[in-house]
């Protein structure tokens, strides 16, 4: 079975950091793009970022540049989002996902979804 395993959410205050990690099972991580979305209440899901098969490519929402950073370990099966100088509104609920496709621009759809871990921050 194929299971997306996110950790490292929390409160926060605002301008601190997180490291948020995503472990995978079930599937050859090394074929599947992974990536980042985040819901806050209220709102539609939104795009985060994404890192291809091997680490070398990613892409981010216009919103996060700068501040996060995806990453993977492909020997621990591990995808981690570290995320600085964070602001109120990147509270939200963050999901981890997976897809054997890298998107084109933000459009993506990825195939496994993880449960999601809670991120507030604080003003």
């Amino acid at each position: 079975q194929v299971q997306l395993v996110e950790s490292g959410g929390g409160l926060v205050q605002a301008g601190g950091s997180l490291r948020l990690s995503c472990v995978a099972s079930g599937i050859t991580f090394t074929n599947y793009a992974m990536g980042w979305f985040r819901q806050a209440p209220e709102k539609e899901r939104e795009f985060v970022g994404v890192v291809s098969r091997s680490g070398g490519n990613t892409n981010y929402a216009d919103s996060v540049k700068g501040r996060f950073t995806i990453s993977r370990v492909n020997a621990k099966n591990t995808l981690y989002l570290q995320m600085n100088s964070l602001k109120p509104e990147d509270t939200a609920v963050y999901y981890c996902a997976a897809d054997h496709g890298y998107p084109y621009g933000s459009i993506w759809n990825p195939f496994y979804w993880g449960q999601g871990t809670q991120v507030t921050v604080s003003s």
